[in-house]
């Protein structure tokens, strides 16, 4: 006997009717869609040398970019689209010497392996958690921590493989069953399939460009509906454009495929990559051009009001959007603008304004701390709360059946026998509820990969614990004799856990809260690390690395899962795009470790050219939970900032579950999100202010001008791309002492 399947399942009632549509159409295709999946999978490109080496040579650019921005202002980017767009435009030049065709799926594997080394920075901690056990930490909390060049490539490596891992069953529940959308992995894949749009393989156009009577081949029209079946679907409103907008922008103004169109694309990333490049050695020379004082010499001097006119810092507001610069311009406005005068005036913060310990500069920062908490907290707890609600709406009818059907003494002993009526089974319908409920479960998904070319689950398994364990060991080894065996185990398992909302929350939002996250766990590990005894001296440290863990491992597998959705958005094999992950990111560990030393020896850290603000917001969050005290007047301000803020993330909450039911949400960009405001307050508003700049460009050329997104995106890459990679000219410069003008 079936049971009644007429209750509305856990998790539906987001799904809108339009998508609800296209997923119908997609499973009714469903053969011929698993037909060009088993094609593409089986390509050779699918993992090639060629492919590897030229994704991690694109990645070392990456990586050395988001270690040089990191330390900066704690700012990474995994590139995506600018990784996919260099992979193509080298392969296109080197055509005619390839032996087998430069095909999408191999531009999948450059585009991933590229962003698992490039973002191995933060994913290892080297722009938070590392440079706050190096060099902020008191003596009374066991610190600072000299780490030397050979434990911090253990404690990378260590640390780089459990989150890719953990990923991989993640992929068939979120990517084939969900189908959640993961905005940026959508519009990468739809990216490389503009650009390889004049190859045999091309597999996806515009419907209305399709003239009547046209054959069209059936794998191919399987393709259009994987890729558009999962396109992104946003409203527009007033600060932010939608990407679909954008993408039928492109549509009806370039030829797909266009062999013009990606030659000026490189030509533009050429263009602003030179002029990112030049302006980075100029302010070699010029440090002045850090801080201009475009409010005035008082104002500059006294209160830390400058422009950094950085075109990379232009180019990161360009990707951030109008909505979240203008939020980091209030927090600025707030931090820098109010609160550091008022607690300079007050006496709170006696000290210079750019001092971390007495200074204002310091004071703001626990506000902000407090506003990043509740906003974590806040959003965190919806994504727990959500899937409770839905699970209780679609189940209450039954419960409340039961109950009503059944007496006290029967419910406690679970005398319970159902009332229901049911009705036969189908002759292809398993007797047994398991069957039935795995067979219920696939019968929306979305078709796979061919097995051969998944993940086996014996590789899942020994791989995750062979990962858990380097983690435990490279802990064990990078800190020996600070951190108890259990609060290490703690830490892993506790971070899997909290990677499931990341991950969760970054395939419907596009953003990764890898942060809040982070915080989560150090306010978790504030009521297990002990206060008292010999080991109360290490509780800090204890704390920093229980966070960077939990930050690892949701940043990888958020990345990964993003690949992958491009990657089966294009038929890409998942177990070619697992080990190309597992590959970089190793690379990217152990560059990372060798970069972040070459940094710390030539440049003074903290100070100057790299402040390393997030390692600030990193230790000052292990007091604040450990109990550490605050300054003055901090609990106060910091309470009351928590309370308003913590409305507001709930309307915005409560804003987006509207949108995803297709009601309206213009407004919501308009209330300020609170980890934007908390960035602004604790970065200078020297970045912020170049971040705005590229904010307003970004808001003038597509809402105003109603252009498409993508080149200004390649412009915005470039920017970050030469600034980056040059600052390792500048790193030349400084150690062998060339002087300033």
């Amino acid at each position: 006997m079936a049971p009644d399947r007429g209750l509305p399942q856990p998790g539906n009632e987001r799904v809108g009717h339009d998508e609800e549509t296209e997923d119908d159409a997609l499973s009714r295709r469903g053969p011929g869609a698993r037909n060009y999946l088993a094609e593409q999978a089986s390509q050779p490109q699918n993992f090639t040398l060629r492919g590897v080496l030229a994704g991690l040579a694109i990645g070392v650019l990456i990586c050395f970019s988001n270690m040089y921005f990191g330390l900066q202002t704690g700012w990474v980017s995994s590139m995506a689209m600018p990784s996919a767009l260099i992979g193509f435009a080298y392969f296109k030049v080197v055509a005619r010497t390839l032996k087998i065709p430069f095909t999408p799926v191999e531009n999948v594997l450059v585009q991933s392996v590229a962003g698992s080394v490039g973002t191995m920075p933060l994913g290892c901690g080297f722009v938070g958690v590392i440079p706050a056990l190096n060099y902020l930490l008191k003596p009374e909390e066991n610190g600072p921590l000299d780490i030397s060049l050979w434990k911090l490539i253990v404690w990378s490596v260590g640390i780089c493989f459990f989150g890719v891992v953990f990923a991989v069953p993640l992929r068939r529940e979120m990517i084939i069953r969900e189908k959640l959308k993961f905005p940026s992995g959508t519009a990468t894949a739809l990216l490389i399939k503009v650009l390889h749009g004049d190859e045999k393989s091309k597999t996806v156009a515009t419907r209305g460009r399709r003239r009547d009577g046209d054959e069209v081949d059936e794998s191919e029209e399987e393709a259009q509906g994987l890729l558009q079946g999962s396109s992104t679907q946003r409203e527009e409103h007033d600060l932010r454009p939608s990407v679909d907008d954008d993408v039928r922008d492109h549509d009806s103004e370039q030829e797909l495929g266009d062999d013009g169109d990606w030659k000026s694309k490189i030509r533009l990333l050429l263009i602003s990559f030179a002029g990112s490049a030049l302006y980075t050695v100029v302010s070699y020379f010029l440090p002045q051009l850090h801080d201009i004082p475009v409010f005035g010499l008082p104002l500059a001097n006294t209160w830390l009001w400058t422009l950094n006119p950085s075109p990379a810092y232009v180019g990161q507001g360009i990707i951030m959007g109008p909505a979240t610069t203008l939020h980091m311009l209030l927090g600025a406005v707030i931090g820098w603008g109010i609160l550091s005068p008022l607690a300079k005036h007050k006496g709170w913060a006696p000290g210079p304004v750019s001092d971390w310990t007495n200074g204002s500069k310091g004071w703001i920062v626990w506000i902000s701390l407090a506003i990043m908490l509740v906003d974590s907290l806040v959003s965190l707890g919806w994504l727990i709360l959500r899937p409770l609600i839905s699970i209780g709406k679609a189940y209450y009818p039954t419960a409340k059946q039961t109950f009503q059907t059944h007496s006290w003494k029967e419910l406690f002993t679970l005398n319970i026998t159902s009332k229901q009526r049911y009705t036969p089974l189908h002759d292809d319908t398993s007797a047994n509820p398991i069957s039935a409920i795995k067979h219920h479960l696939a019968e929306g998904a979305e078709p796979d990969a061919p097995p051969e070319h998944l993940v086996s689950s014996r590789t899942t398994i020994i791989g995750m614990i062979a990962s858990l364990v380097l983690c435990i060991i490279a802990v064990h080894v990078s800190f020996p004799n600070l951190i108890p065996l259990r609060l290490t185990i703690l830490a892993l398992f506790l971070s899997l856990f909290l990677s499931v909302m990341g991950v969760r929350a970054l395939g419907e939002t596009d953003l990764n809260p890898v942060s809040g996250i982070s915080k989560l766990t150090q306010l978790v590990f504030a009521l297990v690390t002990p206060t008292t005894g010999p080991g109360a001296k290490n509780a800090v440290i204890i704390n920093l690395v229980a966070g960077a863990i939990s930050e690892s491992a949701a940043l990888q597998a958020g990345d990964l899962l993003q690949d992958l959705k491009c990657g089966h958005l294009l038929g890409a094999a998942p177990n070619a795009q697992f080990w190309g992950q597992m590959i970089g990111s190793a690379v990217g560990a152990v560059l990372s470790a060798v970069v972040y030393k070459l940094y710390t020896n030539v440049y003074t850290i903290p100070g100057g050219l790299f402040e390393v603000p997030t390692g600030y917001v990193w230790v000052f969050t292990a007091r604040l939970v450990t109990g550490k005290g605050l300054p003055p007047m901090v609990k106060e301000w910091a309470s009351g900032a928590a309370v308003i803020f913590a409305v507001g993330t709930m309307v915005r909450v409560w804003g987006n579950n509207r949108k995803q039911r297709g009601l309206s949400g213009w407004w919501i960009d308009f209330v300020p999100g609170g980890i934007a405001v908390a960035v602004g307050m604790y970065n200078t508003p020297s970045f912020t202010l170049a971040r705005t700049i590229g904010g307003l460009i970004s808001l003038w050329w597509r809402r105003w001008k109603g252009r498409s997104e993508t080149p200004i995106i390649v412009l915005a890459s470039g920017l970050i791309l030469g600034e980056g990679l040059f600052s390792i000219v500048n790193l030349l410069l400084a150690s062998l002492k060339v002087p300033h003008l």
